[in-house]
């Protein structure tokens, strides 16, 4: 493994110094605090135009129900990463192009895009690649924009599953098709009111989800080890390979702010419209997450993660939090001084 470059062993060294209540417990919060005024700077994001706002949305680790086989003709699979899925690193080809990949198949002796949702659903090109049949289309869909979630077997098991590739084709929001239809107005648009209509309207339902050609993999993962006391439930593992932390992990552009870097938010929070301001830590990423100031934030497990992620979209400020005398290799400004 290769040594954090910069200044980061050295602060990695002293957070993992200051004082806590037990060995396995976060920082004092007043411990914290100070080490990051003292060791940290703000950098206000901008977009293009100079903004300061962007959109914040949240994400949740839902709980399905469903069965290793299929049982019923209404059930829907998910997939495990095809076999025949390519996945081509460009910085191979250009290093300018560091972290950017293209995902295709062979046909012939040429790599063509990998099939679309609607190839995938309609012609079932990749049979027996599934992983498991969960009982609810519409909760089959949107575990995928979730990225990981969970599975209740007949036997009451719980499995994890976490996101493990995609298909390369572009996101597109559903939501977005259906104020183009005239189904949903612009301001009516929530993951709650999206299922809703789904639900209410089976038979074009599929149509529309079909409208959405990306298809996200996934993969079985191991439960983890119960939280320490007052501490979160561990969550499934971000972009970044490190288990997500609920109410402090972000997904982020990572072309605009770097993996692992803390960011300050500064937002309302979705269900009672306090202030929602904290330090978070950008350890994932999301097809639908581009842009300087654009985020999802992770609430948890559970029905109340479940009530605020879907209600979350708000307006909102992010700063990079970058060490002292450092310059963040992000369209930052610079702090004030």
């Amino acid at each position: 493994m290769r040594t954090p470059p910069g200044p980061w062993p050295r602060l990695c060294a002293e957070f993992a110094a200051l004082p806590r209540p037990a060995s396995d417990a976060m920082p004092r919060p007043e411990a914290l605090r100070g080490w990051l005024a003292a060791r940290f700077e703000a950098w206000p994001l901008r977009d293009a135009r100079g903004g300061t706002e962007g959109l914040l949305t949240g994400y949740y680790e839902p709980l399905l129900t469903g069965s290793r086989t299929r049982e019923s003709a209404r059930q829907a699979p998910l997939y495990a990463r095809p076999a025949d899925l390519l996945t081509i690193d460009l910085a191979g080809v250009e290093p300018r192009l560091a972290g950017m990949r293209l995902r295709g198949r062979v046909q012939g002796n040429r790599v063509v895009p990998y099939h679309s949702r609607t190839d995938i659903e309609t012609a079932q090109p990749i049979s027996g690649s599934e992983l498991l049949w969960v009982d609810d289309p519409v909760d089959a869909f949107f575990l995928e924009i979730q990225g990981s979630g969970r599975v209740r077997l007949r036997d009451g098991t719980v499995l994890r599953v976490g996101y493990a590739d995609q298909n390369g084709h572009p996101y597109r929001a559903i939501g977005r098709s259906l104020v183009d239809r005239g189904a949903l107005r612009s301001d009516e648009v929530s993951a709650p009111t999206i299922r809703r209509w789904l639900r209410e309207h089976p038979a074009q339902a599929a149509e529309v989800m079909r409208t959405n050609p990306s298809m996200v993999f996934f993969r079985e993962l191991p439960v983890p080890p119960p939280a320490p006391p007052g501490e979160p439930e561990a969550g499934p593992p971000g972009s970044l390979g490190v288990p997500l932390t609920p109410q402090r992990s972000l997904a982020v552009d990572r072309s605009v702010v770097p993996l692992a870097t803390l960011v300050w938010l500064d937002t309302v929070h979705p269900v009672d419209g306090r202030p929602l301001q904290r330090a978070m830590a950008a350890q994932d990423t999301g097809g639908a997450i581009t842009g300087s100031i654009r985020a999802d934030y992770f609430w948890g497990y559970g029905p109340d993660a479940e009530r605020a992620a879907g209600e979350m979209r708000h307006r909102g400020r992010m700063w990079m939090l970058w060490p002292r005398g450092e310059t963040p290799p992000a369209p930052a400004q610079a702090p004030t001084r």
